[in-house]
């Protein structure tokens, strides 16, 4: 059928994009030798995931238990969860994965390490570990490198846990004022995420994983440097609204939200039937990643969603108004495409105006 057939609101993929995307940050990886371990929490679909590993990717990062669950079950087999994993019932979740699949998980304190041993007693394998480092996103990881050097004294007197080696994520990318300090941003964070893992080496833990990323950084063909192991970006898959304003184009954008107008009340306004529930309510006002409005819509000069309600987008834009009809369905390029992933039960994968298939947002809602 085609596309324009679908019911509303309906999360689109267009096949075409995506293959470039995904085509795109393979062939970085592999011009700078390192491996791309793709964050699925963007699209959250194991067929996608798959697709991805097919093209060349080592294996998958996810941030829940949830998520790794899930995608095992699928089929993937060598995942990353990029995220501290706290409770012995989520722990103990990891250590069930780990006897079918190879699995590893981040750490930045002494407690997890002791948490983890004692879940992990008697386990066939050990638990695989990387310690976060923080790098400037002010979010988690260690700061300090004394901090460091203790925690890793607590992995070595450990039997049930295995040091696999550093990750970092340079999120505070996406408020970059420009270019310049985006790249100023990524050459800070991949040297500091190198010199803890030079210090990890000099105590006898050498890393076998040194993994970075974020998109904005990993767009712009920077060059790794040596002792880079392997790239996380996630959002590059589909892109979205911000990433846009990043790379200067909408061209790389295979993620879209058809939806259909459903009223037009005044002379300039226009409602759409998909709202906070569909697109999220999520703005970037800083930097690099700076967008107007909730979203923009696609085909349209300078239209963006200018509010929400739960079940309605709102546009306020007189030109657009008299260009729709009720009944109408446009396309929405969301400012943050993660969540909205996330809200949808399927995706429709498109090619030439048609629907090519559906794709089930397996590890949708998989928040623990």
């Amino acid at each position: 059928m085609k596309y324009i057939e679908l019911e509303t609101p309906a999360l689109l993929i267009d096949r075409e994009i995506m293959l470039d995307n995904l085509n795109f940050m393979q062939n970085y990886a592999n011009e700078n030798g390192v491996h791309l371990r793709p964050h699925t929490k963007t699209h959250k679909m194991p067929t996608v995931a798959k697709l991805q590993e097919k093209l060349g990717a080592k294996g998958i990062t996810v941030a829940k238990v949830g998520e790794a669950e899930v995608m095992a079950k699928h089929g993937l087999s060598d995942i990353f969860i990029a995220n501290q994993i706290v409770g012995k019932s989520k722990i103990e979740r990891i250590r069930k994965l780990a006897e079918t699949i190879e699995i590893s998980f981040g750490i930045d304190d002494t407690y997890h390490v002791n948490e983890i041993e004692a879940v992990f007693e008697g386990a066939a394998n050990k638990a695989g570990v990387v310690v976060e480092i923080e790098v400037g996103e002010n979010r988690s990881g260690v700061i300090e490198e004394s901090t460091f050097r203790t925690l890793l004294e607590s992995i070595k007197a450990s039997r049930n846990v295995e040091f696999k080696g550093v990750f970092s994520h340079d999120g505070h990318s996406y408020k970059a004022e420009n270019l310049d300090e985006c790249r100023e941003i990524f050459i800070r964070s991949v040297e500091r995420t190198l010199r803890f893992a030079e210090i990890a080496e000099e105590m006898g833990l050498k890393p076998k994983v040194v993994s970075i990323g974020s998109t904005p950084s990993l767009m712009q063909n920077y060059e790794i440097p040596d002792g880079i192991t392997e790239i996380r970006p996630g959002t590059y898959v589909l892109m979205d609204a911000s990433q846009a304003n990043v790379i200067g184009t909408y061209g790389r954008c295979a993620a879209t939200i058809l939806t259909t107008v459903i009223s037009k009340p005044t002379a300039e306004r226009v409602i759409t039937d998909v709202g906070a529930k569909g697109i999220t309510a999520q703005r970037r006002s800083i930097g690099i990643t700076k967008t107007e409005g909730l979203g923009y819509i696609k085909d349209f000069d300078n239209v963006h969603i200018s509010d929400v309600f739960d079940e309605h987008a709102i546009i306020y834009n007189e030109k657009f108004r008299d260009q729709v009809s009720i009944g109408d369905k446009v396309e929405i390029i969301p400012n943050h495409i993660c969540p909205v992933c996330n809200l949808h039960e399927k995706a429709y994968l498109i090619s030439n105006d048609e629907v090519v298939e559906e794709l089930v947002v397996e590890c949708r809602g998989k928040l623990q």
